[in-house]
């Protein structure tokens, strides 16, 4: 949860700001360990369009915590204490979320909490799965190899998931393109040629008076339409918070022709290199299976995750708990049985995270060179179409007189 606060420096100078907190007591504890006096502490889940940054483009960046990460490695790597590689950081680094949390994380571990306790409080910034694995790290003693794992492995799922983004930007770049050239079309142009062709009082094609009747409902109704379709994306949108929403709308993913297969390759990478990180870094499997239901950004493999845990605490292994599932495929639970059989889950599961990014690479580059002609060839078809219903009507008009 946001809080914004406005406090006294130990140096009595007034500053505002924001913390990201569990709650109102974690925050006023974490502000006052730090020396500040509080003059207003409030949350900041109100915060109004007009007033302040909207959450959506107020995120932590993820190369931010990749790059915290890797520096965090290098200074334990060189012996730096833990109080003073947070300090070090929280001085150098540009991202303001992660400063905070960082000069919060150096108070608490000031006052005698664990580097996963403190993280704990900032769950903007860290991670259920980070946390559990910055845990681990402290308990084996091995937080310089933890923050390693942790840097490797969110490069690895940003390059991924930016990949997989950028994959599908140009083709909804071309499909906004292509609606707005033809609602352009239909507004401002169709209707002054159309007059032309009314006035001539000629037997007009049946595919012209279907154009001319679409361009005068978007004239004299356009904006009602307009207003139905930001009701009906609203809609879509708070529906998307629930659990049932999300559910309807993940499945509809993994059935989109073209890019369903797309974001399986994903998901599924995604989960066999969330496992092979944590059971690498001796997180019990259970614990495991929990943390990647959370972090896979699917409710549909989080669900088969899920029904694997109980599956698991009742005796059934992994790979025959996957079975029952379609969406996992043959070659992934066959995988898995085989590391489960010899011993080695880990080392299978990160041939399988490898194998499936290089699918999800191969899918990319197929869909960019097989969507860029296809856009091209139907917006000169739609725009082909719009003019020559009306442009031929005109044609045979003046070839008559």
């Amino acid at each position: 949860m946001l809080f914004l606060y406005k406090i006294i420096t130990p140096e009595g100078k007034q500053q505002t700001g924001q913390i990201d907190a569990v709650n109102v007591e974690t925050a006023t504890e974490s502000l006052e360990r730090r020396g500040f006096i509080i003059i207003s502490l409030v949350t900041g889940a109100n915060t109004s369009v007009f007033g302040g940054k909207l959450a959506f483009f107020d995120k932590v960046s993820q190369k931010s915590v990749v790059i915290m990460s890797r520096q965090l490695s290098a200074l334990f790597d060189a012996q730096v204490s833990a109080l003073k590689a947070f300090s070090l950081m929280s001085d150098t680094t540009n991202d303001r979320h992660i400063k905070f949390a960082l000069q919060s994380i150096v108070g608490d571990l000031q006052g005698g909490i664990s580097i996963s306790g403190a993280m704990e409080k900032h769950p903007a910034v860290f991670s259920n799965f980070y946390i559990n694995m910055v845990r681990a790290g402290e308990e084996s003693g091995k937080l310089m190899e933890t923050f390693q794992y942790l840097a490797d492995y969110l490069e690895r799922q940003y390059e991924l998931t930016a990949k997989t983004r950028n994959a599908l930007v140009y083709p909804a770049f071309v499909v906004v393109t292509f609606i707005a050239v033809m609602i352009m079309m239909l507004v401002f142009l169709i209707p002054k040629l159309s007059v032309i062709l009314i006035e001539t009082g000629q037997q007009l094609p049946l595919y012209t008076r279907a154009v001319i009747g679409l361009a005068s409902f978007m004239v004299h109704y356009g904006i009602y339409f307009l207003i139905l379709i930001i009701i009906l994306g609203i809609y879509l949108y708070t529906s998307s918070r629930s659990i049932i929403g999300k559910r309807s709308i993940d499945s509809f993913k993994l059935r989109v022709p073209m890019f369903g297969e797309l974001f399986k390759k994903l998901y599924l990478s995604r989960i066999a290199d969330n496992m092979d990180t944590m059971l690498s870094s001796g997180i019990p499997v259970l614990r495991t299976l929990e943390i990647t239901s959370q972090v896979v950004d699917n409710q549909v493999y989080g669900d088969i995750i899920q029904s694997t845990i109980n599956d698991v605490k009742a005796g059934i292994s992994i790979s025959a708990s996957f079975e029952k599932h379609a969406e996992m495929p043959p070659v992934m639970v066959s995988m898995i049985r085989i590391g489960e059989e010899t011993g080695s889950l880990g080392p299978i599961l990160k041939k399988m995270a490898h194998f499936y990014k290089r699918e999800v690479d191969g899918a990319v580059d197929t869909l960019i060179g097989l969507i860029e002609p296809v856009m091209i060839v139907a917006l000169g078809i739609g725009v082909g179409f719009l003019l020559t219903s009306i442009l031929i009507p005109i044609y045979n008009i003046a070839s008559a007189l």
